[in-house]
């Protein structure tokens, strides 16, 4: 087993990453916690010259197909992607927790301290994990078609329009 994950770091895949916030809970319902996790999201695809090839968020966790130049880039990716949106949603939380019928305890943090990694060599495979990442909030109740959910990669693909995160298929 410890053969093959060293074939993954020694090679180029696209990853199918999903995290979640502690305890499950809905930090991310509110509009704002998405934005900021998105934005965070594109500066650290800037910083380390990954390609997002998909990604959703959804109001207890987020999925994510990302792309790197180079191999080793996964960890460093995570770490300060989740650190810096952990911070910024923290803030964002305590200035406007009145504002929701929540009650929030942020002293054990935003996000798992994991996170679960899926390395995709197949185009089948990339496929199948952009087509299941875009239908969750379909399946959860949240819309009722995947392009409906604005807080996806779906309606680029289906709509050719913005969806606040650059997005880009490879081959």
């Amino acid at each position: 087993m410890s053969d093959n994950r060293q074939q993954y770091q020694d090679q180029l895949y696209c990853h199918f990453v999903t995290f979640s916030c502690h305890r499950r809970r809905n930090l991310l319902q509110p509009d704002s916690p998405k934005r900021i996790l998105l934005g965070k999201l594109n500066e650290q695809l800037s910083r380390q010259s990954a390609i997002c090839v998909g990604f959703v968020v959804m109001p207890d966790h987020m999925h994510l197909l990302v792309w790197f130049p180079e191999t080793g880039q996964l960890s460093r990716f995570m770490q300060t992607w989740k650190r810096l949106s952990s911070h910024a949603i923290r803030k964002w939380w305590e200035e406007n927790r009145q504002n929701y019928s929540m009650n929030v305890d942020l002293s054990e943090g935003i996000w798992t301290p994991k996170y679960f990694s899926f390395e995709i060599s197949e185009q089948q495979k990339l496929t199948e994990k952009l087509n299941y990442l875009h239908l969750n909030p379909v399946r959860a109740g949240l819309a009722e078609r995947a392009v409906d959910w604005k807080w996806s990669s779906a309606r680029w693909y289906e709509q050719h329009r913005s969806v606040g995160v650059p997005i880009k298929w490879i081959e």
